[in-house]
């Protein structure tokens, strides 16, 4: 049964957000491009098709990299959920504002506990920019009134605000379930919302978010939509539709079944909605990335990050390296794999340069826009350094020198050219190096604030 207490505020939630407006650039003559932005949950590096997996068909999400770009180096700003979403969809270092750890259980009722309203997301700026702009799936950004999505820059919401969701209500009906005691009641005072109430779901989670999707761009084909469609595939709990584990049955191990049943739909849900794109003559006009939150929790999912080492929690490369794709037809080159480190930060600054949107606080965005390092009118690489602190984790990346601290221990030094999986630890071999590296983590740390919550 939907918690009861949500009735009161969430009726209160209204439809606008409020936020100041500026105007496009006047150069600006290209029709403005629809953003597309596709998020999945827990998916380990190595789990698509086009990264090497050949057990589980992917070809809907493979598209993206054939007809765009995959990134063989592409990072996420944190090892978990909620401040690898926090840094996506602000284009800033989370540790900035202080959303750095994960927001788990009752903490995603507290009332201090999500995306500071100080800080303007993707959805602001578009909307100010005349986009039509909707998120469909999981915020995991505060799910109390005053962080809701709509009060963040989406004129329309339909998804859950925290953690996770069952993909099918008891008795789970037409799914195979491994849904054990001890996880969290995942819909316990998290009720499933269209804007501001509280519905029922018929439908397979997965299937539910993508018609929605269609549905959204059906709405708005007319004008330019910003869609951001945060998929909980292939989050916990294992549940996957029948007919989907059955494809799988040879598979070893009915867990993995399970799972690969999970991403089978997800990668169909991803296939519907470009073909929806297609149907209305928006592909090339559709500026879409695809990438995952964070590392896959091998042991719970069975989510490979294969050939990377660690996964979910981890500042190690299985953590924070991410299946990452862009696709825009027709301004990106088709089948390019762009080998140069990139962080999710660096979508902000790209859309809001292909929307053309003089952003006033373009200095405050830790991101850049990607577009003429993928074009090939800018060369060198887009970053000099990468940073991450996750508590007490701390890592930085420059070239191909990983600097990496694990709990309170001392740093460690990798050089993945030749060592993905962080097994040979260089730093008595080049203590200068160290120094050097740690040095400008601590200049970069400096910048930042403490975790608002969490331990």
């Amino acid at each position: 049964m939907i918690a009861s207490r949500f009735l009161c505020w969430l009726s209160a939630v209204p439809l606008m957000a409020a936020v100041s407006s500026w105007s496009l650039p006047a150069a600006q003559t290209e029709p403005l491009p629809n953003i597309l932005l596709i998020v999945a949950d827990d998916l380990g590096y190595g789990e698509l098709g086009c990264q090497g997996n050949p057990e589980v068909p992917t070809p809907h999400i493979d598209s993206l990299a054939t007809n765009g770009v995959r990134f063989t180096d592409g990072y996420v700003t944190a090892p978990v959920c909620t401040p690898s979403r926090a840094g996506l969809i602000t284009g800033r270092y989370q540790q900035r504002f202080g959303h750095e750890l994960n927001a788990i259980g009752k903490q995603n009722l507290a009332e201090n506990v999500g995306l500071p309203l100080s800080q303007k997301t993707l959805a602001d700026y578009l909307k100010a920019a005349g986009y039509a702009t909707g998120i469909i799936g999981k915020w995991h950004l505060g799910g109390t009134s005053k962080f809701h999505p709509q009060k963040r820059g989406f004129d329309e919401f339909f998804g859950f605000l925290h953690e996770g969701h069952f993909y099918t209500p008891p008795p789970y009906r037409g799914v195979y379930s491994r849904f054990r005691p001890t996880e969290p009641p995942y819909d316990a005072d998290n009720p499933l919302l269209r804007g501001a109430e509280p519905v029922e779901e018929p439908d397979y989670l997965t299937t539910a978010f993508t018609r929605e999707a269609a549905a959204f761009i059906d709405r708005h084909k007319h004008k330019p939509f910003f869609l951001y469609l945060p998929y909980n595939a292939v989050h916990s709990p294992m549940q996957a539709p029948v007919k989907e584990v059955e494809r799988f049955k040879n598979i070893a191990g009915p867990h993995r079944a399970i799972f690969a049943g999970m991403l089978k739909a997800l990668d169909d849900g991803v296939g519907a909605v470009l073909a929806k794109l297609r149907k209305n003559s928006l592909e090339d006009r559709t500026l879409i990335f695809f990438l995952s939150d964070n590392g896959g929790p091998t042991a719970e999912l069975t989510s490979s990050n294969l050939p990377l080492s660690g996964g979910k929690g981890q500042l190690r490369e299985g953590g924070i390296r991410e299946p990452f794709l862009v696709q825009w037809k027709g301004h990106l080159p088709a089948g390019k794999v762009y080998r140069q480190p990139v962080i999710s930060l660096d979508i902000a600054a790209t859309v809001l340069a292909a929307a053309g949107i003089e952003n006033p606080t373009q200095s405050e965005l830790d991101g850049v826009n990607l577009l003429p390092f993928l074009t090939g009118e800018v060369t060198h690489p887009p970053h000099a350094n990468l940073f991450w602190r996750y508590g007490a984790q701390a890592a930085m990346r420059r070239g191909d020198w990983k600097l990496l601290r694990r709990g309170n221990g001392s740093w460690q030094l990798f050089n993945l050219a030749n060592d993905l999986e962080e097994k040979n630890d260089l730093s008595t071999h080049e203590p200068a190096l160290v120094k050097s590296l740690a040095a400008a983590w601590d200049d970069w740390n400096r910048q930042l604030v403490p975790p608002l919550w969490g331990k």
